[in-house]
């Protein structure tokens, strides 16, 4: 989390002095992700499971209908829309910065695409690549969901590998290191979230492994 908050002063050129305000927002902004997705798993739990098989988004609106009566489909409509915007903002977003940053393109929103065209291009491609995958005829998008998710768990070990590598780096850091207690947190983490992922891939790959 520290090689965030310092990529992110160094990217905006935030000051020295406003660092620990830097690290609030980021802190803060974790917990409340933290929270939010703990709920999320919580209450689609008690909707769906065990009583609520999902193959279509339909059947996740009316897995709502205690709840909702006859507003469930509203209310899942309004729901899907606004996360749907949010994903198609921050992902291709994020996914241009990265790709840009790694490779030394110029980047940035204000940018236009005679300033950024790498960035623009991987930007507006992700978008419409998006929205042409959805309009497949017939495309199982609960199925998809899941398997991206799952993929995406996958990646997490090995992307927080690095990110630990790179935040005990002293030339990157410097005084920002990471210290023996963020150390002892960070490993603790990746090994649990690595059992977590292997468990899932094991229970994919074997759905009868753990039992009825």
């Amino acid at each position: 989390m520290q090689f965030f908050v310092q990529s992110s002063v160094a990217d905006k050129g935030i000051p020295a002095s406003e660092y620990t305000y830097e690290k609030l927002d980021v802190y803060s902004g974790t917990i409340f992700a933290v929270l939010i997705a703990g709920f999320v798993v919580i209450t689609t739990g008690a909707a769906l499971y065990p009583n609520h098989p999902v193959e279509t988004p339909l059947d996740a609106a009316m897995a709502l209908d205690k709840l909702a009566g006859g507003f469930s489909s509203i209310l899942f409509g309004i729901g899907l829309f606004g996360a749907s915007l949010l994903a198609a903002a921050v992902l291709p977003l994020s996914t241009a910065y990265g790709i840009c940053e790694a490779f030394g393109f110029e980047r940035g929103v204000s940018r236009s695409f005679s300033e950024a065209p790498v960035f623009q291009s991987i930007f507006t491609g992700l978008i419409i690549l998006s929205v042409l995958i959805t309009l497949i005829p017939g495309l199982p998008i609960i199925q998809v969901l899941v398997i991206l998710q799952s993929l995406n768990a996958a990646m997490v070990p090995i992307l927080l590998i690095f990110i630990i590598l790179l935040v005990n780096n002293r030339r990157l850091m410097g005084r920002h290191v990471n210290g023996l207690v963020f150390n002892i947190i960070s490993w603790g983490t990746v090994i649990l979230v690595t059992i977590l992922v292997a468990m899932l891939l094991v229970t994919t790959i074997f759905p009868g492994i753990m039992g009825s």
